[in-house]
């Protein structure tokens, strides 16, 4: 299992995030690399990508305020 987690340099600042929409749902197959959600911060929005290829389950759901270092979800 891996797990999908906000980048700690994603932002500078510590800040919180909001996850604004997921690109695929639980359950999905993703490859490493596939954009998984998109992620706003004081209005600047970033992709956050896959870190492996696997089965989506995700942790916290669109619009959901996440920090740095905040595990989202799993990759099995």
């Amino acid at each position: 299992m891996v797990e999908v987690i906000i980048p700690n340099d994603m932002w500078e600042e510590d800040l919180e995030g909001v996850i604004v929409t997921w690109i695929y749902k639980t359950g999905a197959t993703v490859a490493e690399g596939d954009v998984l959600c998109e992620v706003m911060v004081e209005k600047s929005q970033s992709d956050l990508l896959s870190p492996a290829a696997g089965i989506l389950t995700i942790i916290e759901d669109a619009e959901a305020i996440v920090k740095r270092g905040q595990v989202i979800a799993h990759i099995e």
